[in-house]
């Protein structure tokens, strides 16, 4: 069928989870997941970072390439592949330890009392470096619309940029974070689905 309007897919509803990147060589670490999951519910060992404005999330697959010419040709004779990349853009929008660490890239540390035994105040510190330390996390994207789900998984990840928090009476508190996946192995990441868009091989 040339047309059909029951393919036509929006992304009503989803979850971005994160976690620590796998380390090479290291057993007990990040399992990456295979699955779909449930929808909503964060892969085993993953934290889920909560709402995303209503723009939702951006996946940008992106390669350049070098036209490859020829004597005897006026048009490229192939392209060849200089770059790919895969970014992940989103803005969080709820204020928490997961989201506000992910953002600033530095983890709070509760401000204890000196005398005569160290006890916790209540106040926490989160030190801005101006040689930031970015860590590799891994990170899942879900999105759903009905009973059809998708996932796309990428195993290392770092932050590549962030926006401005802006302070208002009136627009709530958002963290504008662009994440960028890093090789893994010959790969970027993976996108699992259960939509019906593979063809039954005609026997």
């Amino acid at each position: 069928m040339a047309n059909d309007a029951s393919k036509i897919r929006f992304a009503p509803n989803g979850s971005i989870f994160v976690a620590p990147a796998p380390v090479a060589g290291q057993t007990g670490g990040t399992v990456l997941p295979v699955d779909l999951g449930t929808g909503g519910t964060a892969p085993t060992g993953f934290k889920a970072l909560g709402y995303v404005d209503e723009g939702g999330v951006t996946l940008t697959p992106a390669i350049e390439t070098q036209a490859v010419m020829a004597w005897q040709s006026a048009s490229p004779v192939l392209y060849n592949v200089q770059s790919a990349s895969f970014q992940v853009k989103a803005t969080l929008q709820e204020t928490n330890e997961v989201t506000t660490e992910l953002f600033w890239g530095a983890e709070w540390v509760e401000i204890m009392t000196e005398d005569p035994t160290p006890v916790g105040t209540g106040v926490f510190r989160l030190d801005l470096s101006s040689t930031p330390d970015l860590k590799e996390i891994t990170l899942v994207v879900d999105w759903n619309q009905g009973s059809v789900r998708n996932r796309c998984v990428i195993p290392r990840a770092m932050i590549s940029d962030r926006g401005a928090i802006q302070l208002s009476r009136t627009e709530n508190g958002k963290y504008e974070l662009t994440i960028e996946a890093l090789d893994n192995s010959g790969t970027l990441g993976y996108v699992l689905t259960n939509d019906d868009i593979v063809e039954a091989a005609t026997p």
